[in-house]
């Protein structure tokens, strides 16, 4: 059926109801978009949907919700685990409430039970919550950190990860396999409460987070002995973290945490901020008003789904605020934990870090310190989640900490995903650990340059949206694959390694060995004295992605060569 065809049946068919047809039919006249909105269906990925708001086979509404939904019914009716059930959050974007409600009610008419949140919460808590309740799997409604008009649909399994192979493949051909809503089987919730497969959960899941997250730290007694002293200023940017944040810094006995209040209510239109995303400096303006207010040490802001944190710092010598990578407060954290567990004697045997492949060396070096074993693994936190599911069944480590660039971290086992509160608590732990010595983070973290190195990274993108756009960002990648650059920014290549093909080319002998990773369309290349650079599209959003990072002699050397590296990457894809 064509885009002409599936618009004209969407604006007749009882089966939709009559906003939906008022919407499309203010489209009447508009070929560009009704193309847009129907010439495929919304792609269910490896890790769910995400997607514009509004109607049409190619958004996200109550309809797509529903067949990505019965994909899902019916991948765990084969497994016959109906009745360990499913958990689903959702948070506070425009029809988030409705669509988690479509997928419990849809999940219910399949005869599986699922455990809804009463209102909103943070990715970490509904990947908690799965493990917690026993479930088979979660749902978590969110687009994260995109913009005010998108929402998603995130799936995790019963490790409370999201899914990842064979699992997401399996689940992917079930998705597909529903190519007609008249396969879509939906209940009311009276219904659904009745038979007992509707049910609401709520302070029992958020208080056993909060005493995990409690759990993680390393030195409460230097929190209480600096709370007084420390001045943290935070915004949720509207989102979910407010709620727990604020709790557990109560908790941990923080007196002076203060809250943008603006951004502080819950909003799916982000009234105050564009784009909701905590690696945005535009969204840390008005934190950073308040910051400046109150004599602020840090500045923290957590996205709409709380599982990224971004960071700034004062600088006590310029009395500016300086703003904190994610590969820069993960790096905090992570040789605090590691240095501070040698230190007290709780580090556990065969310690291991995980990061991605896109974020910094700078963990090797740290970790070689410490004896501490450093696990890369593809770009999706799934992937470290997955990590901590196989150490715990091979007993090969024991997970300390994980990371990626993209402002995501977990401390501790209890989630398997990445959790802005839990890095919120431990960085306010490791500033006052440095306030106590006289210290900033930007101290600390000047202290960390000088004795591993002044690693610097970044990251650029080009957006290439709708038919023509997915076709150029597949042309790119080919012609990358096929013209492997000799150098990148004046750094000679040593090796490529590309995952889709699951090969590392050392270009100087041309040894080919594998990358021992999962298939992924993702080229890296690996340069002279430490450098690198990797590009592969996005697996959310209408874009090419290119992460680089370099190691240099000072801040000044590192941004500098930085700066060449991209310019250069730039150009080969320009």
């Amino acid at each position: 059926m064509g885009y002409k065809e599936e618009f004209n049946k969407w604006c007749t068919d009882p089966y939709f109801d009559d906003d939906t047809k008022a919407e499309l039919a203010n489209l009447l006249g508009n070929e560009k978009e009704i193309e847009d909105r129907f010439y495929r269906s919304l792609e269910f990925g490896t890790g769910g949907l995400r997607g514009v708001i509004g109607a049409g086979t190619n958004r996200m509404n109550i309809y797509t919700v529903r067949q990505a939904t019965q994909g899902l019914a019916n991948y765990i009716v084969k497994q016959g685990a109906q009745d360990k059930g499913v958990a689903i959050a959702f948070d506070s974007r425009i029809m988030s409430p409705e669509f988690a409600k479509e997928a419990a009610l849809c999940l219910n008419a399949n005869g599986i039970k699922t455990y809804r949140f009463d209102t909103l919460r943070p990715t970490p808590e509904l990947s908690f919550a799965v493990r917690k309740l026993g479930c088979t799997a979660g749902i978590n409604v969110t687009a994260s950190h995109n913009p005010r008009e998108y929402n998603g649909y995130k799936v995790y399994w019963e490790d409370g990860a999201q899914i990842t192979p064979p699992h997401d493949t399996n689940i992917l051909a079930e998705v597909a396999a529903v190519t007609d809503f008249s396969q879509v089987k939906t209940m009311s919730e009276e219904d659904a409460v009745k038979a007992g497969l509707y049910h609401t959960i709520g302070q029992e899941i958020d208080d056993a987070y909060i005493e995990e997250l409690k759990k993680q730290s390393i030195h409460p007694e230097i929190i209480k002995e600096m709370a007084k002293d420390i001045k943290i200023v935070y915004t949720p940017l509207h989102g979910t973290g407010l709620v727990p944040v604020t709790r557990v810094l109560k908790e941990l006995g923080f007196e002076n945490v203060y809250v943008e209040p603006q951004q502080a209510v819950a909003d799916g239109n982000f009234p105050t901020v564009a784009y909701p995303n905590p690696e945005s400096p535009k969204a840390f303006e008005l934190a950073l008003k308040l910051a400046k207010e109150k004599d602020a040490d840090i500045v923290l802001a957590t996205d709409p789904d709380a599982d990224r944190l971004g960071v700034y710092c004062k600088d006590t010598k310029s009395g500016e605020y300086v703003s904190f990578t994610g590969n820069m407060s993960g790096m905090l954290i992570a040789e605090y934990i590691m240095k501070e567990r040698r230190a007290t004697n709780t580090m556990p045997e065969n310690p291991a870090l995980i990061e991605t492949i896109v974020t910094t060396n700078m963990g090797k070096t740290i970790g070689a310190k410490y004896d501490v074993d450093v696990i890369e693994v593809l770009t999706g936190f799934k992937y470290i989640g997955e990590q901590i599911r196989l150490f715990e069944q091979t007993g090969s480590h024991n997970y300390i900490f994980g990371l990626e660039e993209s402002y995501g971290c977990l401390a501790g086992t209890y989630a398997r995903d990445k959790d802005a509160p839990v890095a919120v608590m431990m960085l306010c732990e490791v500033a006052s650990y440095y306030k106590k010595q006289g210290k900033t983070l930007w101290d600390a973290m000047l202290d960390m340059y000088e004795e591993y190195g002044y690693y610097m990274e970044g990251q650029e993108a080009i957006t290439l949206k709708g038919i023509d756009g997915a076709e150029k960002i597949q042309e790119m990648m080919a012609n990358a694959r096929a013209n492997a650059p000799k150098e990148i920014g004046g750094n000679k290549v040593i090796s490529v390694s590309d995952y889709k093909a699951d090969t590392k080319t050392v270009l100087a002998t041309g040894e080919v060995t594998k990358t021992g990773l999962p298939n992924s369309n993702v080229l890296y290349y690996e340069l002279e004295d430490d450098a690198w650079a990797c590009i592969r599209p996005s697996g959310t959003e209408p874009k090419i992605k290119f992460y680089f990072g370099i190691k240099g002699e000072s801040l000044m050397d590192a941004e500098s060569g930085l700066g060449v590296i991209k310019d250069n990457l730039m150009d080969m894809f320009s």
